[in-house]
């Protein structure tokens, strides 16, 4: 399992202004995101005692989390992925499904998952069947990625936070959603072995420091 350095900031509009500008100076932009932007629809999972949450509250070092998202609203490209986190290190783990699955795990139709070959699909399975994972709410939000190769580092600038309540029709591109509490932009870094001094010289934004910021906690803010 490969481990990622990962730094999240709360800050401004004006900050994530400035900082637009410098990143696009010193790194380049994901060639995926057309017009240097993307919208991304996640649903999220937890249980009826809303573990995934009360962990990220309380600030357990060691937890996970499962979703399920889409890029601009294309349902013919969906991951399922699960995020595992020890301290401000983090891991990814994806497996792509069809719409067919994703809306048959929305619906609680869990059967074929046991016979999946997807590792993650199995897994997902069983904390659904025995843990009690359950689709919780949607999160949607606009990404301005931009990457740099030593380091492997990619900067994420995301804004426009947006709950989808106590919904979990994901497909549904007509599915209402109201932003999440104060509108908020946030800055995530991510890096393998080291973070290049030119990137770390462009993040600093002064008095902000990190944040242990969730999206998927701040769109729980209204249940």
């Amino acid at each position: 399992m490969a481990l990622r350095h990962e730094l999240k900031h709360e800050i401004s509009y004006a900050d994530m202004l400035a900082l637009r500008g410098r990143l696009a100076a010193v790194m380049r932009r994901d060639e995926h995101a057309a017009g240097g932007a993307y919208k991304i629809r996640s649903l999220y999972f937890d249980n009826v005692y809303d573990k995934a949450l009360r962990e990220k509250i309380d600030g357990v070092n060691m937890r996970e989390k499962f979703r399920i998202r889409y890029y601009n609203g294309d349902i013919g490209f969906i991951q399922l992925e699960k995020k595992s986190k020890i301290g401000s290190l983090t891991s990814k783990v994806q497996a792509r499904i069809s719409a067919d699955e994703a809306q048959k795990i929305i619906s609680g139709d869990l059967d074929w998952m046991k016979s999946s070959e997807s590792d993650l699909v199995r897994e997902l399975y069983a904390k659904m069947r025995f843990d009690g994972l359950r689709p919780r709410t949607i999160v949607d939000y606009t990404r301005e990625p931009f990457i740099y190769a030593p380091g492997n580092v990619r900067v994420t600038l995301d804004s426009d936070i947006r709950t989808g309540l106590g919904s979990t029709d994901f497909l549904s591109p007509k599915v209402p959603t109201v932003a999440a509490g104060d509108q908020k932009c946030i800055l995530e870094v991510k890096w393998d072995e080291y973070l290049p001094d030119v990137v770390r010289c462009a993040v600093q934004l002064g008095s902000v420091r990190a944040e242990s910021f969730s999206k998927y906690a701040i769109s729980r803010i209204y249940g």
